[in-house]
């Protein structure tokens, strides 16, 4: 007669043996998640420019931060330099994804950008000829962004958005607003895109500001919202300098719940007639 074998009871050799080996592996695993965390940060913090230009009456300042939790880090990113002809360009955005990936790709939208702008007829053609090349990359992500060009002799403003979210300004006069301008597909979605050209005068004293998603969106707050919340307090703080109001800013996304990364990109102007005076 066939009897049944009893199984022998794990003995506390071999739990220990067995424990010592998931406690191997997940050491492993926690050490190249940190590897990647401390790669696309180094990635982030290198492809960021350490300074952004300005202009008497005309101020910059950005600020970025990585979400709190995981490897959102390396999609956020702005940046800031003069054209040939003496304009400032500025731009923000956001490439989809928060990995190494991303921090990287995000480099190349950066660096594409800033080779463009020097021929770039306006804001749109630099969004139409970047689009167009990050398609011939052949890439699997893509990117928001908006772009902007400002004369500091006339102050005039000109924008041109892919997918981005709105900007948020204020004027001493008590206006306030969130911009409606009209915008093309992210970069990188399809070919041969249209990206409208908007055009504003910076004549008062104000400010203007460009932010990513992750400013005005997340568990605790619709982008609606958000983007409300930012208008309230850039009314509220125009006067404050560039880097003050940029702290400001980029503060209240706390609010938000802020599980991705934030951007922020303040342009602080003064009155052109009180500076002529």
């Amino acid at each position: 007669m066939n009897r049944r074998r009893t199984p022998r009871s794990a003995s506390a050799e071999d739990l220990l043996s067995t424990l010592q080996h998931l406690t191997a592996r997940a050491r492993r695993e926690v050490e190249l998640h940190q590897a990647r965390v401390e790669l696309a940060q180094a990635l982030q913090r290198n492809m960021l420019p350490t300074a952004l230009p300005g202009f008497p009456g005309l101020r910059t300042a950005a600020r970025y931060a990585p979400a709190r939790d995981g490897l959102d880090i390396g999609g956020d990113w702005y940046d800031g330099f003069l054209l040939p002809d003496g304009a400032l360009a500025l731009a923000i955005g956001d490439v989809q994804g928060h990995d190494v990936d991303a921090a990287a790709f995000m480099g190349q939208v950066r660096i594409a950008m800033r080779a463009i702008a020097g021929s770039a007829a306006d804001p749109g053609d630099l969004m139409r000829r970047t689009n167009d090349l990050i398609i011939s990359m052949d890439s699997a992500l893509f990117a928001t962004c908006s772009f902007l060009r400002l004369d500091p002799l006339t102050r005039e403003l000109q924008s041109a958005r892919a997918g981005h979210v709105a900007a948020v300004w204020a004027t001493a006069d008590g206006r306030s607003g969130v911009t409606a301008d009209a915008g093309g597909l992210p970069l990188g979605v399809e070919p041969h895109q249209h990206y409208p050209v908007t055009r504003r005068v910076l004549d008062a004293e104000g400010a203007f500001v460009l932010l990513t998603d992750g400013v005005v969106e997340g568990p605790s707050m619709t982008i609606d919202d958000g983007l409300d919340r930012i208008r309230r307090l850039v009314s509220a703080h125009y006067r404050a300098d560039a880097e003050e109001l940029a702290d400001r800013v980029l503060h209240a996304a706390v609010f938000t719940g802020h599980e991705d990364d934030a951007a922020v990109l303040v342009l602080r102007h003064e009155n052109t007639s009180a500076r002529a005076g």
